[in-house]
């Protein structure tokens, strides 16, 4: 073998060598790729594990919060129940002897007018004032209770055929005033008619009996937007009331005249509020002193 052919094999060999190397690098390149990619994947694998481990943690808190919120439902529903059961009750009980206060009172007037002094009559006559006042506050704060109570069964109706019946028994009760009454000739909107209804008797006896003092009054009963949200309102031209009060006007027994001047429970306006406020909608009021009020009340921002 010469010289030349010795070189030729130990290049070769060379050449094989190299190539060897070089695939057993990239092996372990390869290898060295793979163990990192395991290793993210195990990473992910963890982070997965714990979201779903925190998922399951969060699930059980949710149906942990779920049952108490079913359970206090429950508990409310039960003490509304019982609430109402012992207002029916006591209603009942104090009913009894008011009818006797007052039915014995005006028995004394009758029976025994004569022998009483102007003084005594008068007497008897705030005795029998009082007891009629107070069973009108029974019979009111029931009312308010079986409103809040009672199922809403939404649909559309017409404001202005519950306003107009409304307005003739008004005009029933005191046929000698003058009182114009400007609405719209329909006003649809979506609501429960027995709840509307109610309502729409309490602001319109108030704007009735608000502008009593006045020779001719006005009561207009209309619709407006205000931020793209329809807005109705009852308005009258009567006593009206301080703005620095008008936080007070919607709450029980919150009466911002004297019963010298205006007769009422303070449960009206209330009662108009918590209608409204079961419809979705809320109820303000801006006003004047001797210059009339206006009323405003949405039913919900979709209509």
């Amino acid at each position: 073998m010469n010289a030349v052919s010795i070189a030729e094999q130990t290049e070769d060999q060379l050449d094989q060598d190299v190539s060897s190397a070089s695939y057993a690098s990239a092996i372990l390149n390869i290898l060295d790729d793979f163990a990192e990619e395991k290793a993210r994947l195990q990473s992910t694998e963890q982070a997965m594990l714990n979201i779903l481990e925190d998922f399951e943690l969060e699930k059980a808190k949710v149906e942990t919060a779920n049952s108490a919120l079913k359970q206090a439902v429950l508990a409310a529903a039960a003490a509304n129940k019982e609430l109402a059961t012992f207002s029916y009750s006591v209603a009942h009980d104090l009913r009894a002897p008011l009818r006797s206060i007052d039915g014995f009172s005006e028995a004394l007037l009758e029976d025994c007018g004569d022998e009483l002094s102007d003084l005594g009559k008068g007497y008897l006559t705030f005795v029998r004032d009082s007891a009629q006042r107070m069973a009108q506050l029974i019979d009111d704060l029931l009312s308010l209770s079986k409103m809040s109570q009672a199922d809403m069964r939404p649909q559309p109706v017409d404001l202005i055929a519950l306003i107009i019946p409304i307005i003739t028994d008004l005009r029933r009760g005191e046929p000698s005033r003058i009182v114009d009454v400007v609405m719209p000739e329909e006003l649809v909107v979506v609501g429960d008619p027995p709840l509307l209804k109610l309502a729409l008797l309490n602001l319109l006896a108030n704007a009735w009996k608000f502008t009593s003092k006045q020779a001719a009054a006005k009561i207009e009963i209309g619709i407006g937007i205000e931020n793209g949200v329809t807005t109705y309102f009852v308005r009258d031209d009567g006593a009206g009331f301080d703005m620095a009060y008008a936080d007070k006007l919607f709450g029980v027994f919150q009466r911002l005249h004297t019963p010298a001047d205006f007769d009422g429970t303070g449960i009206g306006l209330a009662t108009v509020k918590r209608v409204v406020d079961r419809h979705g909608g809320r109820i303000w009021a801006d006003g004047e002193v001797d210059h009339g009020a206006t009323f405003h009340f949405t039913l919900g921002e979709d209509q």
